[in-house]
């Protein structure tokens, strides 16, 4: 009787593994996102060359929620990154990038926010007396062209003319801080956690100061049309899901040491 059993326990056994074997796997489609690769620690290569980063983490996630989608990520210059999302160079920008309604006119965000990140005002180590927009009156701020932080000091200078000098530079954190560090321009505004990874990796003397400018959820960016539809619906989904089993609360976590994924 016992070999009986154990020969039908074998049979059962092996006609499982063969339904198994002849289960057509899934069909993944590539997405292709565009990312910096230099704005660490969102987006950057590792020691070993490859791409990590919160975003591109957050992203690898997704594909644990979504079987049918695997993405490839193609790093690209902040200055041409909605310009290669237009023109289908990738499918999807994941750069912490908040909304602005020009932005919303041209592309569709995800509608679950996966990040909040923070403005604030950087300056060179042992700089007294700025603590605010207020304090930079005669000074010379570096500014990322295009970046939200930007928007908030280019808002500034709009209901105050001439308040202080603007700088612009190109998506790379890295110059406009070692240009603080050397006294070349006087304040820089950005996401403290950037500007902390930046100036520790690179001994760099700057430091932020003061409170919070602003508070600002950071969304994926998708092409407006069908494809794009689709896209940010199972992503969606996905981010829904991973607020939901804690495991986007868990990332931020071990990224940043305390969770930034909430309003």
């Amino acid at each position: 009787m016992r070999r009986i059993l154990a020969k039908g326990a074998a049979l059962v056994a092996g006609l499982v593994a063969l339904a198994l074997a002849m289960t057509p796997a899934v069909a993944q489609e590539t997405v292709r996102v565009g990312t910096e690769g230099t704005y660490a620690p969102f987006t950057y290569q590792d020691d070993s060359g490859k791409l990590t980063g919160y975003d591109v983490e957050v992203l690898r996630l997704v594909e644990t929620k979504v079987a049918d989608l695997k993405f490839e990520f193609v790093p690209q210059p902040w200055d041409s990154m909605f310009l290669g999302l237009e023109a289908g160079k990738y499918d999807v920008v994941a750069n912490e990038i908040s909304k602005t309604p020009e932005r919303e006119a041209k592309f569709l965000f995800s509608d679950v926010a996966y990040f909040h990140s923070g403005s604030a005002i950087i300056v060179k180590k042992g700089v007294t007396g700025i603590h605010s927009l207020d304090d930079l009156k005669g000074k010379v701020v570096g500014a990322g062209t295009g970046s939200e932080h930007t928007k908030l000091v280019e808002d500034y200078l709009a209901a105050h003319p001439g308040a202080f000098e603007i700088r612009y530079y190109d998506g790379n954190v890295t110059p406009v801080l070692l240009d603080i560090a050397e006294g070349r321009i006087d304040a820089h505004i950005n996401d403290p956690i950037v500007a902390k990874e930046h100036a520790d990796k690179l001994g760099l003397a700057v430091e932020v100061t003061g409170d919070l400018l602003a508070k600002v959820p950071s969304y994926f960016v998708f092409r407006k049309d069908a494809k794009g539809e689709a896209l940010k619906a199972k992503v969606d989904a996905a981010l829904t899901g991973l607020k939901a089993d804690g495991s986007l609360s868990k990332l931020s976590q071990q990224w940043f040491g305390q969770d930034y994924t909430q309003d």
